[in-house]
This record gives C-alpha cells, structure tokens and sequence, in this order.
C-alpha cells in the first residue's frame, strides 16, 4: 500500500529548501570566480575604438621609461632628450561612446598564457612590438630577449609562457636584387631590379603558421619611389615569370595584398587570431623626409586639418596612407582578417614623432627628420590598449 505524504510533511520539506535557494542565491553574486570561467565585458554597440578624440589629461603618465631593455634607440625619446614628452604623453584617446580602459600587463599576460603573439611588416610594426614589450615587461620583470630563425626580435616572458615577437617582411612577399634580365622592357638606365613574386610571402614569416595564437600583419610604407626609383624599380614576378604589361607601383601593391591575403586564408588555422594593422600616417610638414621635411610641433593637429594633411584628392606630402588603406580594406573584406584601423587617431598626432632628436649626432643630416616613426613611450601605447581590448574580447 503507497504512503501517503500529508500536507504537513510537504509544508516542512518544501518551506526549508525554498529558505536555503533563496540565501545561496542572494550570496552567489559575491562568490569569487576562476579566472577560466570570467566572461570578458563586450563593448557597447555605440563603441567604436577607432573613432573619437584626444583630450589632455596631466594625471596620465607612461608604463615604461627609458631604461627597457627591448628600446631601439632612435625612438627612445626619453633617453634623446626629446623636447615636451610630459605632454607628449599626457594626451589621452577618448573613443566615441565608450572609454578605452589601459592595459593591465599582468592580467593580459595572464589571458594569453602559453600563447604567443607575432607581428609581420615593416619597422612600423617594430615600433609597435617595442612598445608592446616594454609594456608588458611591467607584468613580467623576468622577460627576456628573445629570437629564433626567421624572427626579427623579440621576447619571452617566463611567468606566463608567453612569446611576442616580429619577423621583418617589408613588402610581406619574397623580393630579391637581381642585376637586369632579357626578356624586360623599359630598360633604359637602370641598373637592376628588385624582383617581386606576388605569390610567395617572404622566407622571414613563410613558416610561422604552427607557432602564433594572434598576428598582426602590415604593409605600406616601402611602396613609394624613394624606396624604388626608376633606376632599380620593383618588377613583379607571377609563377616565375615577369607580368606583362608590367605594373605600376600601386598596382603591384594590390596584387601582392591579394596573394598574401590569400595565402593567410590557405595556411594559418582558422582559430589563429588574425588582424591587419591599417598605416600609421606620417607628418611630414614643408617637404618630404629627403626634402628638409620636418615635425617639430608641440601639439596634436586640429580636426579641420586633417584631410588638408592626408585626404588624398589634395596631393599633400602625406596622401599616401589613406590611398594605401583603401586598398587594404578592398583585399580584406570577405576574409577572416581583423583591420585593425589606427590610422585615424594617429592622424592627429603629429606632436609624437621623433623629429630631430634620434641619438646621433649625424643622423638628421642623413636621414632627415623621422616624422614617420613614433617616440616611445607615446602614441604605439594606445594602439596596444586597443589591440589588447580586441584580443580580450575573441581569444
């Protein structure tokens, strides 16, 4: 014969376990949680990290001084003694509809532990890794200079097990000096090539597809006539062989981005966090670098400045970032390739540069002022606050 269950004896069992639900839930809130199981906080629709304004913020100071061990010493600005880098640094980006929270070193370390981190492209990719290690250095006193075949520089950062490195590959595919070859017209004058194979990326990041979590790839500002005058020109290569009719820089700029975006698709993993960091805009003001050009300005540009500075329609000194990025993002759509777009924000910034103060005594005579690269500690910084807030958000 069933029991019978009384409505007293369901009062006594169902009264308790409604008490204990209600005390362990308003208590769960507070309880800590593993690191494994936090939730990173997306931003808002109406963020956008690339958009907005610098405001001035004397409370602000860098992360690093001179004294890291992974500086190069033409951007040590501190170390050179370049005039204003209190307020060089004291200039805060403001996205539109959201604030850009600073890096935390150890915590994001801590998110990309066993991970490694690399970046591909030319010396403003290295310019960007310098201020990423001396960054994160804070985190990890312990790092370590780091370098393995292929890879430019770099470090390892022992607490963490974390590598972050940046392998040189100016035009990102394979180009080579070859004296002038049959077969190539419009010869006249020059006295060789650098051959170009739009379809082979450079032996320094051909190899890489096992070893990088993120990567962050660039290409741009080697694709002038002052690095490649018509006496020893970039000849594209396709399957071996020249390409007819031959291409114009710019042209030659789209086939390659097409190629190496391609052979990013094929060869790294789909889990590979994958970004392409847009140009970082020069500020060269009365001329370009080999023409007496020159940044020696105290504070940001004006918004009603910017497009006299980069809108390419006004053929200034400094067009040809935004001309490159459109055809940057023309070869990324469709792809599973981040822009990482911080030419904007840069674009103010022509205050930050190293101007003459590069660490020797000769080097402005020879080279010119560097309006091009960025002081360090300074602009590269907030790139990395971005950056690591992107990589927060999809790791």
């Amino acid at each position: 014969m069933a029991s019978k269950v009384t409505p007293k004896l369901i009062t006594c069992l169902i009264l308790p376990s409604c008490f204990l639900i209600l005390f362990y839930s308003s208590f769960l809130p507070f309880i800590p949680q593993s690191p494994s199981s936090k939730t990173p906080i997306l931003p808002s629709a109406a963020c956008n990290l690339f958009e907005g304004r610098w405001v001035l913020d004397p409370t602000r100071k860098p992360m690093y001084d001179s004294t890291c061990p992974f500086h190069r010493n033409a951007w040590n600005c501190i170390k050179n003694q370049r005039d204003n880098m209190a307020r060089i640094n004291s200039w805060k980006w403001m996205p539109r509809g959201c604030d850009l929270d600073r890096v935390d070193p150890a915590g994001f370390l801590d998110l990309m532990r066993n991970k490694n981190i690399g970046f591909v492209g030319d010396s403003l990719n290295e310019n960007f890794l310098v201020s990423f290690l001396c960054v994160l250095r804070v985190g990890d006193p312990g790092a370590k200079k780091w370098k393995r075949k292929g890879a430019w520089r770099g470090a390892y950062f022992p607490k963490f097990n974390v590598t972050v490195t940046y392998h040189r590959a100016v035009l990102l595919a394979r180009y080579e000096w070859q004296t002038k070859q049959p077969g190539l017209s419009g010869q006249d004058g020059v006295k060789g090539i650098y051959r170009v194979d739009v379809d082979i990326p450079a032996n320094d990041w051909a190899n890489i597809s096992d070893f990088y979590n993120v990567l962050v790839f660039n290409t741009g500002h080697w694709w002038g006539p002052d690095k490649f005058p018509k006496e020893t020109p970039l000849v594209f290569f396709r399957n071996g062989q020249p390409i007819h009719p031959s291409l114009e820089l710019m042209d030659g700029l789209k086939v390659v981005v097409k190629n190496m975006v391609a052979h990013i698709e094929k060869a790294f993993p789909k889990k590979v966090l994958k970004f392409w960091r847009l140009q970082s805009p020069r500020h060269f003001h009365g001329g370009d670098w080999n023409q007496n050009g020159s940044c020696l300005f105290n504070e940001p540009l004006k918004e009603s400045e910017l497009d006299l500075w980069f809108d390419p329609a006004n053929n200034g000194t400094n067009r040809e970032a935004r001309r490159v990025n459109e055809v940057i993002r023309d070869m990324l759509k469709g792809t599973s390739i981040r822009p990482l777009d911080l030419s904007r924000l840069s674009e103010w910034r022509a205050d930050a540069h190293p101007a003459v103060w590069l660490g020797k005594k000769d080097a402005v005579a020879v080279w010119g002022q560097d309006c091009m690269h960025w002081c360090l500690p300074g602009v590269p910084d907030t790139w990395l606050d971005i950056l690591a807030q992107l990589i927060t958000y999809n790791v």
